[in-house]
């Protein structure tokens, strides 16, 4: 099988050195954000974690990216009792999953078993909310 990159010297490495390259929140308007995300080129498909608090610790959005394709990452978020002008954060934590192979789980129809999490990096970011 071949494989073909857009850029040859991008190389897929492996989940323990993938890494997030960058994060940036764009503010729409006091209720929507859009959200950056691009990491290192991957071999497995990463997952995501997104989380924006305000000022305070209160959690105002958050959602979760399962086994992205891409490795440039562009979402919406909505937030939830957002003040115009306070300055928020925006947390991204990245993490590779594995699920134990078919027939090792429990016994229980649905239940996956325990699931591996390798954390691959975290980063954060603020913005104001206009």
């Amino acid at each position: 099988m071949d494989i073909f990159f857009a850029d040859p010297h991008e190389v897929p490495l492996p989940p323990e050195e993938v890494h997030i390259r960058e994060l940036k929140a764009i503010p729409l308007d006091e209720r929507r954000v859009r959200v950056y995300l691009e990491v290192d080129p991957f071999q497995k498909r990463p997952n995501a974690d997104l989380l924006i608090q305000d000022e305070q610790g209160n959690s105002l959005a958050s959602a979760s990216i399962i086994e992205s394709m891409q490795r440039k990452m562009e979402i919406t978020m909505h937030l939830r009792g957002a003040k115009p002008g306070s300055v928020c954060t925006l947390q991204a934590r990245l993490f590779f999953a594995t699920l134990p192979p078919p027939g090792e789980g429990p016994d229980a129809p649905g239940d996956p078993g325990p699931i591996e999490r390798l954390d691959a990096g975290q980063a954060q970011t603020t913005f104001t909310i206009p």
